[in-house]
């Protein structure tokens, strides 16, 4: 009869949040659409609806509001076109207008 092995057992691994599992997997956070100006103003993001000049069709976008009040080409989510979309943001880095332009 073979000697019998003591029984280990291995520590139970501490329980992980949801920045830590993304840390570990190398992976980016999520940016949820329904995110308010204060819940994505840590990282100088927002979430805001704009419609598309060509289509007309509405579709989310992300606004970084880090830069300040700028422009730039985003394409269309929808139809593909590129929009000129121009940011106004206030002295406290809060989104004041979002406006939308043709480039044709």
């Amino acid at each position: 009869m073979k000697p019998r092995r003591p029984r280990t057992t291995t520590p139970a691994a501490p329980a992980l949040d949801q920045d830590a599992i993304d840390a570990l997997y190398g992976l980016e956070p999520v940016y949820e659409p329904q995110q308010t100006a204060s819940a994505g103003a840590e990282g100088g993001t927002q979430f805001t609806t704009v419609q598309c000049p060509y289509c007309g069709e509405p579709f989310d976008t992300r606004l970084d509001l880090s830069a300040g009040s700028t422009s730039y080409i985003e394409d269309c989510q929808i139809c593909c076109q590129p929009i000129e979309l121009g940011i106004e943001v206030g002295i406290n880095g809060e989104l004041l207008a979002v406006t939308t332009r043709r480039t044709d």
